[in-house]
């Protein structure tokens, strides 16, 4: 997830640098259409109006230099996204002032900067654009109507003040809801767009895991295979030779290290080759809500967390999954296990589990520990990577290859010292026939 952040915000830039691009090259067309309107009506001498034309031209230029240079400076590129923005609403503002005022036809430009805030700030943003533009082409047409304001009109068009009150009424409502339709709609189209990106990146991260993780699993599996037999081996002979010799208390509390060590071997060894290997499960239709309630039930049991963290649970009923109840109980325990290990003192593990689209069941475990950073993101689903004093490193790697083997993936969420979001989906199914019997009064 932070990678997906990480891409957005290159994406954000490579936006503004279009923008600061489109920016140029409106002040440019709009400079030479100055031009070419000033040496048609052989206007050798600028009037009012293209003397503030041109200085609008000119600040349009310098601006798009000034946010050209400090876009590869800057850390807060919204910040410089809004600042953009906003001083473009401004500017349309003085030009449709410029060009009549009510009655000038570049009002479109509002809805134009509004789309491209859509694009730039999605929904919160294009709000806040439409707002502004709003708000300012109303005080822009309120002060020409009460005659604050001067429209820069000639032969003696009396612009605004030849509307009755309704007219410009309606028409200042009219555009008011344009930008506010098109701040709506745009937004809508961003957001999926958006969507859309961070679920691409998501899957091309899944497959890149699962194509890495496929060709360690192999390397994995020959290696656990190797390991385990000369293990076995080497504990039999232990077993035997302690049986035959003569008792020696500190020959036995050496063949006694090595049987430990071995066994603790020989379980590294199986994990290796779970994690290599998945056994198939048996497929079950499973409560999920009760399926769930059981694990954490179970791992409330685990003296080392009694009375240090707590697991607060909401998950809705009615929802069932076609799973074999071990590999959930076994993805849900390394989780649970993963969460609390990562709060040092006392803490409160979330669990929720909601019905989301398209027919799946989003399970979300959110913990207040110390999180982590973007480096440790990306590496922990390596095999034997940890970060704990203790522990093989591979509960998340096992855990990874359960969810596939169910067409889910694990998508992490962290940050440093505010903790760990941690969330997979899985397919609903029906509910057995059994689950949807209910006896009436007369049959109980």
């Amino acid at each position: 997830m932070n990678s997906q952040m990480i891409t957005l915000e290159s994406d954000l830039i490579q936006k503004l640098k279009w923008l600061i691009m489109g920016r140029f090259l409106f002040a440019v067309l709009l400079l030479g259409s100055t031009i070419l309107l000033q040496s048609r009506e052989v206007l050798f001498s600028p009037t009012t109006p293209l003397l503030i034309l041109y200085i609008v031209i000119s600040g349009l230029l310098f601006l798009s230099l000034i946010y050209y240079l400090i876009l590869s400076r800057i850390r807060k590129n919204v910040w410089l996204a809004y600042t953009q923005l906003i001083a473009d609403t401004f500017f349309v503002t003085l030009i449709i002032y410029i060009t009549g005022g009510f009655l000038s036809i570049f009002s479109f430009l509002y809805p134009v900067v509004i789309i491209y805030s859509s694009i730039l700030l999605y929904r919160k943003g294009s709000v806040f654009i439409a707002a502004l533009c709003s708000f300012q082409y109303f005080i822009l047409v309120q002060f020409e109507y009460i005659g604050i304001l001067k429209t820069f009109l000639e032969n003696g068009d009396p612009g605004v003040m030849g509307y009755s009150g309704n007219q410009v009424f309606y028409k200042t409502l009219i555009t008011v809801g344009a930008c506010f339709a098109v701040a709506f709609l745009s937004s809508i189209l961003s957001e999926q767009a958006r969507n859309s990106k961070k679920e691409l990146i998501a899957m091309e991260e899944h497959i890149k895991r699962v194509e890495k993780m496929a060709y360690m699993g192999e390397i994995a599996a020959n290696l656990a295979h190797e390991i385990k037999n000369p293990l076995a081996s080497l504990s039999g002979s232990i077993q035997l030779l302690r049986e035959e010799v003569k008792y020696d208390p500190d020959h036995d509390k050496l063949m006694r290290i090595v049987l430990r060590e071995t066994d603790r071997l020989s379980s590294l060894a199986s994990n290796f080759l779970l994690f290599a290997r998945l056994p198939a499960g048996k497929l079950e239709k499973i409560a999920l809500d009760r399926a769930l309630s059981e694990t954490v039930e179970l791992f409330e049991k685990d003296n080392t967390f009694i009375g240090r963290i707590n697991v607060d649970h909401e998950l809705s009923s009615g929802i069932w999954v076609l799973m074999d109840s071990m590999h959930l109980r076994q993805v849900m325990l390394n989780l649970l296990l993963n969460a609390a290990e990562a709060i040092e003192s006392k803490g409160t593990i979330k669990l929720k589990m909601y019905p989301v689209k398209d027919n799946f069941a989003e399970i979300a475990i959110v913990d207040n520990g110390c999180g982590m950073s973007d480096d440790i993101i990306n590496s922990i689903f390596d095999p034997f990577f940890t970060t704990k004093s203790s522990g093989t490193g591979l509960g998340l790697s096992i855990v990874h290859n359960i969810l596939k083997t169910y067409d889910s993936r694990l998508d992490v969420e962290s940050k440093v010292d505010q903790g760990t979001r941690l969330c997979f989906k899985l397919k609903r199914t029906e509910p057995p026939l059994s689950a949807n019997l209910t006896l009436t009064p007369e049959h109980k």
